[in-house]
């Protein structure tokens, strides 16, 4: 039998198939944690603890979004080492990533005194809520480190096609954080301190096990070899592609703060309805990434071998998949997005004014597939200054569309123009993508 060789083999669908769907179904158990999470606190009969668990875990999860460029830098880096045959390299990027995390990590426990209060101007809350929500972040900050570190363990995973290994890995930590969530919450009757405690030791469980995974890398000298970990030339391409993602990703947060903001100003039942109609975009989502990851993946371990005709057929064929659960999505949402916004509230003026916007809905999957999946192919290029730019410049066309289109349509001139911001990301980097294939092809 002929061995397969990282990078240079034409993928089928089979391939494609065997790093997504594990993603799919890693995205599908996170809502669980949150429901649970909720309805465990809302178990103690007081509106206090459920603020307090939400707040707080949206202050920790946005100071750690910040870091999440380290899983598409470390993604798109070692899958180039892996499809060149670089296993050095591939154990070496593993411990970059530990001690970007370890770094991160520990800053955010220190300086955990003016986050916390920077956190609460942006979001204020009651005194009561707001004291319950600073033991809750305070305990769980203490696990950042942990949480940090599973973005590179995943990025790392990811990138070798291991997309079972992570499914394990977040199937481990919410089924851990559900049980002593009921277990110190209800059994222990510790409150919204138990919540936090069990997300901790879920959190720190799970980097463990990933550690696990990648016990390979440690098997060999090269993730402790100073000179090529520490190595000036590396660490710097790690910096810019991190940084160049790290801008990305601000500014698409950028516009869908704003895009809430607008919503606000409209009316409460607008903003409601908004909320409401986001979750439809949090399960394009998650039905996508699979299929990005498996671009990235595949794309990266092909321009590390430099065999433009699998990044060819890699970005095809997930593409392909990607395009047959766009389509899906967008005749389910067509067909039964009333009954999902029904299930999702119970108020007739917001379910009104969601149906009304419905279509928007109905279009986001099939006009966010060109971003998503471009994404997926710039990260595996490691084209991050392209997917920088061309963020920027969508960014820029929606700041500059959306006051006009709310003036003239309201709410629906605000979703054309969050959709204009996907369309322009799509078409400017599809423009870039034969700049790619050609420096691939000239080695």
């Amino acid at each position: 039998m002929t061995e397969a060789v990282p990078g240079r083999d034409l993928p089928g669908h089979r391939r494609v198939l065997a790093i997504a769907l594990p993603i799919v179904l890693s995205n599908a158990t996170v809502p669980i944690l949150g429901a649970v999470d909720t309805g465990v606190v809302g178990q103690l009969g007081e509106a206090a603890p459920i603020g307090a668990v939400g707040i707080g875990a949206i202050i920790l999860t946005a100071f750690y979004w910040l870091f999440g460029f380290l899983r598409m830098g470390t993604t798109g880096l070692t899958s180039q080492a892996h499809g060149a045959g670089d296993g050095a390299e591939v154990a070496a990027l593993l411990s970059r990533a530990l001690i970007v995390a370890g770094v991160a990590g520990l800053g955010l426990i220190l300086l955990q005194g003016p986050l916390f209060g920077l956190g609460f101007l942006v979001s204020p809350a009651s005194d009561e809520v707001e004291e319950m929500a600073r033991a809750y972040m305070g305990i769980r900050i203490w696990s950042a480190p942990a949480a940090i570190a599973i973005y590179g363990i995943t990025g790392w995973l990811i990138a070798q096609e291991r997309t079972r290994a992570v499914l394990v890995i977040q199937v481990w930590m919410n089924g851990l954080n559900v049980l002593l969530d009921l277990w110190f919450v209800l059994g222990l009757g510790w409150g919204v301190e138990g919540v936090a405690i069990a997300t901790f030791l879920a959190e720190w469980s799970g980097a463990a096990l990933g550690l696990w995974f990648c016990r390979a890398a440690f098997a060999g000298p090269y993730w402790r070899d100073a000179a090529r970990v520490f190595d000036a030339v590396r660490i710097r391409r790690m910096i810019s592609v991190n940084t160049d993602i790290l801008i990305r990703s601000v500014l698409l947060q950028a516009i869908f703060v704003s895009f809430l903001f607008w919503g606000a100003g409209i009316g409460d039942v607008t903003l409601a309805a908004n909320q409401v109609l986001l979750q439809f975009l949090h399960i394009t989502a998650y039905g996508l990434d699979g299929f990005a990851f498996a671009a990235e993946a595949i794309v990266g371990q092909a321009v590390g071998a430099r065999a433009l005709a699998v990044l060819r057929r890699g970005a095809w064929l997930a593409s392909l998949w990607a395009f047959a659960i766009c389509l899906g999505l967008a005749l389910t949402f067509a067909l039964a997005g009333g009954a999902i916004i029904d299930l999702m509230t119970t108020a007739p003026e917001v379910r009104l004014a969601a149906k009304d916007d419905l279509v928007w809905m109905v279009l986001a999957p099939v006009v966010g597939l060109a971003p998503w999946m471009l994404d997926g192919i710039f990260i595996g290029a490691t084209r991050t200054r392209d997917m920088r730019n061309m963020m920027a410049l969508s960014a820029a066309g929606y700041f500059a569309a959306a006051p006009l289109l709310v003036a003239w349509l309201g709410n629906d001139g605000l979703w054309v123009a969050l959709l204009l911001s996907f369309a322009l990301r799509g078409i400017t980097l599809g423009l870039r993508y034969p700049s790619l294939e050609r420096e691939v092809a000239a080695g």
